[in-house]
């Protein structure tokens, strides 16, 4: 794969790093081949949350159902797969609060709560297909 040169306390090296598997790696280091296990850090995911516009609360705090008996949807912020879902119907959720994971374009997007409120319907489950705007839960 690649060639390097190391000089360590005066004494020079020509290793070859052979294969690079998750933490292991297989190097040569003049003619001898050794296994060698990183302890670095692993690189987390740079997944990008999504933020949507803050809803106007009415009422300070309190948590009242939507005028006529209707809940609240949270709609697909665009097409993708459902791979996770956090709550689950009757849950007290708070604003800001993660609530469903989906991956589209290859990326992880954590949809968060817009408000405080209480889950009503789940309309999705894992492995769901979604298009951008489709309702992925109710909130009340």
């Amino acid at each position: 794969m690649k060639n390097f040169k190391f000089t360590i306390s005066g004494n020079t090296y020509e290793v070859e790093i052979k294969e690079f598997e998750k933490n292991v790696a297989t190097i040569e280091v003049n003619g001898t081949q050794y296994a060698v296990e990183l302890h670095q850090e692993v690189a987390k995911s740079k997944t990008p949350t999504l933020v949507r516009a803050e809803i106007p609360q009415t009422g300070a705090g309190r948590i009242h159902k939507a005028e006529k008996g209707s809940a609240i949807p949270v709609f697909a912020p665009l097409p993708g797969t459902i791979i996770g879902i956090f709550v689950k119907p009757g849950d007290l959720i708070k604003k800001g609060q993660d609530i469903i994971v989906m991956e589209a374009m290859k990326m992880e997007n954590k949809i968060q709560s817009e408000k405080d409120g209480v889950v009503e319907s789940i309309k999705v489950s894992v492995g769901s297909n979604v298009l951008q705007g489709d309702v992925l839960l109710e909130l009340v």
